[in-house]
């Protein structure tokens, strides 16, 4: 058994996300489970850019509240405790709303090669507002 006490917190990258993205690696992917997991804290208005995961994605919401958007543009409203699963090869992107926070483990599973996410581009402020429009109604 390994018992680990800490991670530290990282500033995530900002060629991956807008807006302040902070994580916590939990488990990154080797042989042979290949699991990689971590937790994400999104401030108000902070989002992944666009992705996919070549085995699909789980996020367990922990705190606050957020969106997740896919891009036939259906859009949901996440809170603490709610489970989504992005399914393999889905473009999407999840992050705060644009008054709260929202933190999330997020789970993938990928190879000894990483964690089989494909980074796209940034989700634009003009998509992340017709989201924000979209679950306040």
């Amino acid at each position: 058994m390994e018992h680990i006490t800490e991670t530290s917190t990282l500033k995530a990258p900002a060629e991956r996300f807008t807006g302040d993205v902070y994580l916590n690696p939990i488990e990154a992917p080797s042989a042979p489970a290949c699991l990689a997991s971590g937790l994400v804290r999104f401030t108000p208005g902070a989002r992944t850019n666009w992705h996919s995961h070549a085995k699909g994605q789980v996020l367990y919401v922990t705190d606050g509240i957020g969106l997740v958007g896919t891009r036939d543009g259906e859009v949901a409203r996440i809170t603490a405790g709610d489970i989504v699963k992005c399914p393999a090869g889905e473009e999407h992107w999840h992050g705060g709303t644009d008054t709260t926070l929202m933190a999330h483990i997020a789970i993938v599973v990928g190879d000894e090669s990483g964690d089989g996410t494909t980074w796209l581009e940034p989700v634009t402020d003009e998509q992340y507002k017709t989201a924000l429009a979209a679950v306040s109604r």
